[in-house]
């Protein structure tokens, strides 16, 4: 009776590892890199020419595709973002709409600037890596260490990042963009 027993959960086993690596695409597609919120993503890359998918790495990132996240030290919405990036963001838009900080829970809104931040970053910095340093630790310690030549050889863009956190958001987010890159290029 146990070796009936092992026998059949060996079965179950291998086919339960047969049924994986036969739709590891798709669990991969709805559960490890999943497009919510496509039609915002779309529009925002369309309007601010940063990849659709680095954008799906900074939400899965950030939140998790979490629109009413909101971190310890206030950031908010799908994207994290503070009240002073919001507000910096607002005024380089030139966005004279009636949206205000609360409003960084509504995905689109959230989408939206989080993308133009990232924009304005890669523009200020033209490097994606040290935009992302800029995104999670603020411009002002970005500008700091690019002033040291220990983590910048060029004092434009960072060879190292000083800080911990930082370095392991930045390579979470790039490993993140990675997977969604090559999950969604290689099926085109």
């Amino acid at each position: 009776m146990l070796k009936k027993l092992s026998s059949i959960l060996l079965i179950l086993i291998i086919g339960c590892f047969v049924w994986v690596v036969f739709n590891i695409d798709s669990i991969s597609r709805k559960y490890i890199y999943p497009l919510e919120y496509s039609s915002y993503v779309e529009t925002a890359s369309s309007e601010t020419g940063i990849d659709k998918y680095l954008i799906y790495a900074v939400i899965k990132t950030e939140s998790s595709f979490n629109n009413e996240a909101e971190s310890n030290v206030g950031a908010r919405g799908l994207m994290q973002l503070m009240e002073d990036a919001f507000d910096w963001v607002k005024f380089r838009m030139g966005d004279e709409r009636d949206i205000d900080y609360d409003d960084m829970y509504d995905p689109q809104y959230n989408i939206e600037y989080g993308s133009f931040l990232i924009k304005l970053l890669y523009e200020e910095y033209g490097d994606e890596k040290t935009a992302l340093a800029a995104y999670h630790s603020g411009r002002g310690s970005v500008n700091e260490w690019l002033k040291d030549k220990k983590y910048s050889s060029d004092g434009k863009t960072l060879d190292q990042i000083p800080s911990g956190v930082t370095e392991h958001y930045v390579n979470k987010v790039m490993t993140a963009y990675e997977g969604y890159t090559n999950l969604y290029e290689s099926k085109k």
